[in-house]
């Protein structure tokens, strides 16, 4: 390519992708790694998952759980989880942020 002539260096472009994809492994990885939790019921049901969206872990208070009303106990134990996958959204946003949006050096099509 000609210097100054207004062409992206494709070694270049090539280089900053192979970052970002670096970076984007090792952010995943830190995701896959972390834990948040969600609760519902003021505390009566917790579940935890990791950063990737997995969920690892139901903690439910003897409180919450009466036989004659089970359909209660599983609308605590969706909401808990959605709470705790709405975390880990934010976190994924956080630690992706700018790797998950695509694009090379703010041109718009180059995303991996």
């Amino acid at each position: 390519m000609i210097p100054g002539g207004g062409q992206p260096d494709m070694q270049q472009l090539l280089q900053q992708a192979q970052k970002m994809q670096q970076d984007l492994a090792v952010a995943q990885q830190q995701l896959a790694e972390t834990s948040v939790e969600g609760t519902a019921g003021g505390g009566l049901v917790k579940a935890t998952v990791t950063g990737a969206g997995e969920l690892t872990g139901l903690d439910i208070d003897p409180k919450a759980v009466d036989p004659e009303d089970t359909e209660t106990l599983a609308d605590l134990i969706l909401a808990a989880v959605r709470d705790a996958n709405h975390s880990a959204d934010e976190l994924q946003k956080q630690k992706l942020g700018p790797l998950a949006s695509g694009g090379l050096g703010g041109m718009p099509g180059l995303s991996l």
